[in-house]
């Protein structure tokens, strides 16, 4: 191993080891100990050293199974799919249709609960600071792999006549729940800006506090009131988010020429998207 701190040079080892195939995402690294006893290294050594990859997006460590590669894949979400009149109705909300569709298997770790709107909240829905609102979470995994993570707020009303208020997740998603009890969305407002995780992102999503996130807000309102408000965070290293705007024979046009042109292995699009407001 070349010179440095005895950390860095593990990791450097192991990063090496990953791109040349050795390790490949979905598999488990040896843990800590075993790490430190391979390299005759101390504990906080191998730590420090798997430390460096998590921070790197190159691994990520699940509590039941350690530190496990992740997934090099960037994966693309039509952000604009769930807005489209022709969705296909379905039993399964958005996130789990899509990534099936992928060959990818998704799982969700889902809470709800009652709390006081923050400032942000409460401009963010026209209500009252510190008026209660419905907070509905999701973490989602792709492969059991931690990817994504989305709070939607629900002005308190409106959650309890649409029954979003439920503290169980909603299998076909709340975008058509909304719609089927007279709240359909119509118009939206995104922004979309890159900034550091913090801690406790960092550790929902497993990664290194500072790792760069994506972080897509949406806004949604039918004709009479705004709906709901919801912040899907991602990692940025593995995602990229695209809108399709337009009629279908373009869209499709579009979507026909890229494919055409994508290298084999490079990423994968998720046409129809993960897209925020879907769970």
């Amino acid at each position: 191993m070349a010179a440095g701190p005895r950390y860095q040079r593990i990791a450097d080892l192991l990063r090496e080891e990953i791109r040349n195939g050795r390790w490949q995402p979905g598999d488990r690294l040896p843990s800590h100990n075993e790490l430190a006893e391979q390299m005759q290294v101390s504990i906080t050594t191998a730590r420090n050293a798997i430390q460096v990859l998590v921070a790197e997006n190159l691994l990520y460590t699940a509590t039941s199974r350690g530190t496990i590669v992740r997934s090099r894949e960037v994966l693309e979400s039509v952000v604009t799919g769930s807005l489209r009149p022709d969705r296909p109705k379905s039993s399964q909300d958005i996130f789990s249709e899509i990534a099936r569709a992928a060959g990818r298997e998704p799982a969700k770790h889902f809470t709800a609960r009652m709390e006081p709107a923050s400032r942000d909240v409460a401009l963010w829905l026209g209500v009252p600071e510190d008026s209660w609102v419905v907070a509905r979470s999701v973490v989602e995994y792709l492969d059991n792999e931690p990817w994504s993570w989305e709070v939607s707020f629900y002005p308190r009303d409106l959650a309890e006549d649409t029954g979003v208020d439920s503290p169980h997740d909603i299998p076909e998603g709340t975008t058509r729940r909304l719609a089927e009890r007279g709240y359909r969305e119509s118009a939206h407002r995104d922004t979309v800006v890159a900034r550091p995780a913090t801690a406790e992102e960092a550790a929902v999503l497993g990664v290194g506090t500072g790792t760069l996130l994506l972080e897509h807000l949406r806004i949604g309102a039918s004709a009479d009131r705004i709906t709901r408000v919801t912040r899907h965070l991602s990692i940025a290293a593995r995602n990229r988010l695209a809108y399709e705007l337009g009629d279908d024979a373009g869209i499709e046009l579009i979507r026909k020429t890229l494919g055409a042109q994508q290298p084999p292995g490079k990423s994968h699009s998720f046409v129809n998207s993960l897209v925020p407001g879907s769970s």
